[in-house]
């Protein structure tokens, strides 16, 4: 097996896995705080890193079906959330290619709040 890259964000506001820290997504890229992941609270991001994306699958989520695949850490395998790979209703089409982190699993980074 090959070397993990990892990318590593610079700036202020990162969130990171709560495993781990290995650095997820931006504050800057959250749009919106008001999902509903498998364990709680989630929010939905325009960009995410350090994730890889397991296959593909059709869900019934509260917004209708959807096709996601559910994302995992890099660095510890933990799962973190999903990706939407295909929206179904009109209405739901600005999440496809967008990140659902849940925010049991993410922390904010120490030294950037």
């Amino acid at each position: 097996m090959g070397r993990i890259y990892k990318t590593h964000l610079n700036g202020s506001r990162i969130y990171s896995c709560s495993t781990c820290n290995a650095h997820l997504a931006k504050h800057n890229q959250i749009i919106s705080k008001h999902f509903q992941g498998k364990h709680g609270t989630a929010y939905l991001f325009h960009e995410c890193v350090n994730v890889s994306v397991g296959p593909h699958e059709d869900r019934i989520l509260m917004t209708g079906l959807h096709t996601v695949a559910d994302i995992y850490c890099i660095e510890c395998s933990s799962g973190v959330g999903w990706t939407y790979i295909e929206a179904f209703e009109e209405s739901e089409k600005y999440k496809v290619g967008r990140f659902i982190i849940e925010k049991e699993k993410i922390i904010k980074e120490k030294d950037s709040w």
